[in-house]
């Protein structure tokens, strides 16, 4: 029997302030709830603007505990109510100076399983990220959820590969990579590197991107989200480059089992002759 699985990407524009960013993005994940999807990851920081790319005190206020702070109590209520699981991606305030970009995920029935914090934080013109975040501490982990094994993979974390290879050893299926990108030299960036790692790791790739100009600095996301399969094609089109968007895919699930017997990549993986990756 086919496994089948719906699921739902959101990429979106600012609203202007937090409460109703968050309550659109509420609207839109009834709205993939409606139509089967039982799975829904947001974009990065979607809560509120793309903010780093500019340095101000300001936006320190904005974070919050994980998972005990209303924007996750209130996705937790949302997850219940629609029985998706969600990945919720926020600034995270964990003590006094202790901040972190941080991807939530909560199952099905409202219960908080994890969190994942960006691992790779870039520091570069429109990107002031070490200026807000701490690199993440918690490695590579993943989550069993209702709809099985997954992992998230945070915006500039996707330039590194071994943080992929990581999530598939440890047994991930999808892995979602929620991202504030904006026009430039990532756009062909963009479209090669979550369907290289994909087929490389043999799992599903939700790329999630923001969308339209945001009120810090002058970057133009260019949403263009997707899901990529295990032989790094695309399933079904990109969403829009120009506006917010849902986009709701099915994905053959057991389309991983067919990929990784026939590639066979983890059986000629070669650990032994990798001590370099991890020279000083």
């Amino acid at each position: 029997m086919t496994n089948l699985l719906r699921a739902a990407l959101l990429q979106t524009d600012w609203t202007g302030d937090t409460e109703s960013m968050v309550e659109s993005q509420v609207e839109q994940a009834r709205r993939a709830a409606d139509e089967g999807a039982r799975v829904l990851c947001f974009q990065e920081l979607f809560s509120g603007p793309y903010f780093c790319q500019v340095q101000e005190e300001k936006h320190f206020h904005s974070a919050e505990p994980v998972p005990d702070g209303p924007t996750i109590r209130r996705m937790q209520e949302v997850a219940r109510e629609t029985g998706l699981v969600l990945i919720v991606p926020v600034y995270e305030k964990e003590d006094e100076g202790f901040f972190y970009n941080t991807a939530a995920v909560i199952d099905a029935d409202g219960t908080f399983l994890g969190k994942y914090r960006k691992t790779h934080i870039p520091n570069l013109p429109g990107f002031w990220e070490k200026y807000y975040f701490r690199p993440g501490n918690l490695g590579y982990p993943t989550f069993d959820t209702a709809v099985g094994r997954i992992g998230v993979y945070i915006c500039y974390d996707r330039h590194f590969p071994e943080g992929w290879r990581a999530l598939a050893l440890h047994g991930a299926k999808i892995v979602f990579n929620p991202s504030a990108t904006s026009r430039g030299l990532s756009n062909h960036l963009w479209q090669i590197e979550q369907p290289a790692a994909a087929v490389a790791n043999g799992y599903f790739v939700g790329a999630i991107n923001r969308v339209g100009q945001e009120p810090y600095g002058d970057n133009d996301f260019y949403g263009s989200s997707y899901f990529a399969d295990p032989r790094g094609q695309l399933v079904g089109d990109a969403a829009s480059d120009t506006v917010a968007e849902l986009l709701v895919r099915e994905l053959d699930l057991d389309m991983i089992e067919d990929v990784r017997t026939t590639w066979a990549f983890f059986r000629d993986r070669r650990p032994d002759a990798y001590g370099d990756l991890v020279a000083p």
